[in-house]
């Protein structure tokens, strides 16, 4: 009995694929600020099922800086939001990484999925005026976009668990760096 629990559990985490955030890096350039992620990012069996027979996966990557205020609402200051597609085309055997400004081929799922998890200079959207003396608390989350999918797909991803896919939401409190300067972060 033991032993077969055992192997149940090794079977349950293999099939429990997920997103993992590694490390964080945000930066001070003229134009404002930046967000580098770097992240692994795993699919199960239906996923990669699903992307095999032409469903686009949607990815989003939610960078929101908020100061938080005890004698109000939270006021978000600082934002990003990036949205990537990753296809699979059967004809030649290619995936597809599908940015808002391009887009990028690869021969295997791996790299594919490995040039997912990177996202480089990213810039973010202040909303509010910045304080370089004030603790912000930033926070990070990749999930699979569920909304982008097929509606057939939508409605059997309702009542499954094997279609949801996210990283835990990492979240720190931080001071703004200066330019110049970079803040790293260690993901879980």
């Amino acid at each position: 009995i033991f032993l077969s629990l055992i192997l149940l559990l090794l079977t349950t985490t293999a099939q429990a694929k997920s997103i993992r955030i590694k490390s964080v890096n945000l930066a001070a350039v003229e134009q404002g600020y930046e967000i580098s992620v770097d992240s692994d990012i795993a699919l199960n069996a239906t996923l990669e099922q699903a992307l095999a027979k032409g469903v686009v996966l949607y990815f989003v990557t939610k960078f929101s800086l908020v100061d938080s205020r005890w004698y109000w609402l939270n006021d978000e200051v600082v934002r990003g939001k990036l949205r990537v597609g990753l296809r699979y085309y059967a004809l030649t055997r290619q995936y597809h990484l599908n940015y808002p400004a391009f887009s990028q081929s690869f021969n295997t799922l791996e790299e594919a999925l490995q040039a997912l998890g990177q996202l480089h200079d990213y810039p973010l959207t202040v909303k509010s005026e910045l304080k370089q003396d004030v603790d912000y608390i930033a926070s990070l989350r990749i999930w699979l976009d569920l909304t982008r999918m097929p509606k057939p797909f939508q409605v059997e991803a309702l009542g499954s668990s094997r279609w949801n896919l996210s990283s835990d939401k990492l979240e720190w409190r931080t001071k703004l760096p200066t330019p110049g300067q970079s803040l790293q972060i260690q993901g879980q």
